[in-house]
């Protein structure tokens, strides 16, 4: 099997040793799913943008989760196939990312309380790697199959949800349950499997210049002009994780995994040096992504305080500014001379994935 291909390019700055076993693309991946979900958060501070941001920003908005969940999946892989395959080592990995999703859970649940108007996706993603890593154990012929059924009941499913139970009195837990799977208004566990099952699918692939690749970039802008041509010709406007709406998403998934495989992958070694200025940063945010999350959300809930005592300014551009430009420095230069995020390593340890003492070797993803 093909490996990420990891060009000299992207090591203009080297991160600290314990960290060169991590592969190219899913941290490269991750860094741009950060960096849109960051771009689409702080998009509220400025009420009167440039002349087409308000799509531009729907766009990278629509992005930042299933290329997130997408990259959840291709993590899950790399897990697996490192343990060695055993039985005991397979199920050490499904609990290690039951634990992981369990904080992840608790960790979202506590930044809604920041009362900020950031729609946290933690707890959602949380759901999605307990759910999804026990699917990944699968061959990849039965995973196929599945990642093909999960995307093909997911609209129907999450239609019956919204008729049958969008406005029926649940019991608290319950009804937290069904927001994460099937009702959630920005995101929800029926539509990002897909992308997490597909994820672990591309890493058996292999990153490289194929036929595979090219299918997906002939496929990319259809699905993506699937949802505008419906609303247009229909007259309807999609609900938000119908099939068409999570065909938009693929279109846009697609795009960014081309471009960033078709980058990875470039011969040129001059070409390879100019796009290591692009990945480098990328790769660092997408290798701290959690901390920067929590970090960002923190942030945003500064500015959302400054910009209250000058409720009369349309566009606030200290606190814009000032949330993704110390978010992406802070990564860049935690990634550079420290290594592993704090929250990640926080989680590691909690799964049972680190240890507090001796170091050892281990694939990180």
């Amino acid at each position: 099997m093909a490996t990420s291909i990891d060009p000299p390019a992207s090591r203009p700055g080297t991160a600290p040793r314990r960290q060169r076993d991590r592969l190219l693309i899913p941290d490269v991946l991750r860094g741009v799913a950060l960096l849109a979900m960051v771009i689409a958060h702080i998009d509220p501070f400025v009420r009167e943008p440039l002349a087409g941001w308000a799509f531009l920003s729907a766009q990278i908005n629509d992005l930042a989760s299933p290329l997130f969940a997408l990259v959840m999946g291709m993590s899950a892989q790399i897990m697996l196939r490192a343990s060695g395959g055993t039985t005991r080592a397979v199920w050490v990995v499904i609990t290690q990312n039951a634990v992981r999703g369990t904080v992840l859970i608790a960790l979202g649940l506590w930044l809604e309380t920041w009362g900020t108007w950031i729609a946290i996706v933690l707890a959602f993603l949380g759901v999605l790697l307990i759910v999804g890593t026990p699917l990944v154990v699968l061959g990849t012929r039965a995973l196929l199959v599945v990642t093909a059924l999960v995307w093909l009941v997911s609209g129907a499913v999450v239609a019956w949800a919204n008729a049958s139970l969008g406005t029926s009195a649940l019991p608290p837990v319950l009804d937290r349950l069904v927001e994460w799977t099937l009702l959630g208004r920005s995101y929800r566990l029926a539509n990002l499997l897909p992308f997490f099952l597909l994820g672990a699918l591309l890493l058996r692939h292999g990153f490289q210049r194929d036929r595979l690749l090219l299918g997906m970039a002939m496929l990319a802008p259809i699905a993506y002009l699937a949802r505008p041509i419906a609303e247009r010709v229909l007259g309807t406007e999609q609900f938000s994780g119908s099939y068409l709406d999570t065909l938009h998403d693929v279109g846009l998934v697609f795009t960014a995994y081309v471009v960033v495989v078709w980058a990875a992958t470039v011969p040129s070694g001059s070409a390879q040096r100019a796009l290591g200025w692009v990945f480098t940063p990328l790769r660092a945010i997408g290798s701290v992504a959690l901390s920067l999350y929590v970090l960002h959300t923190a942030l945003v809930r500064w500015g959302m305080q400054h910009a209250a005592q000058d409720p009369t300014t349309l566009n606030h551009m200290l606190p814009w500014t000032l949330v993704l430009v110390v978010t992406l420095a802070v990564g860049v230069l935690w990634w550079r001379f420290v290594g592993r995020g704090p929250i990640e390593w926080l989680t590691g340890v909690i799964s049972g994935r680190y240890r507090l003492t001796a170091r050892r070797k281990r694939v990180v993803t």
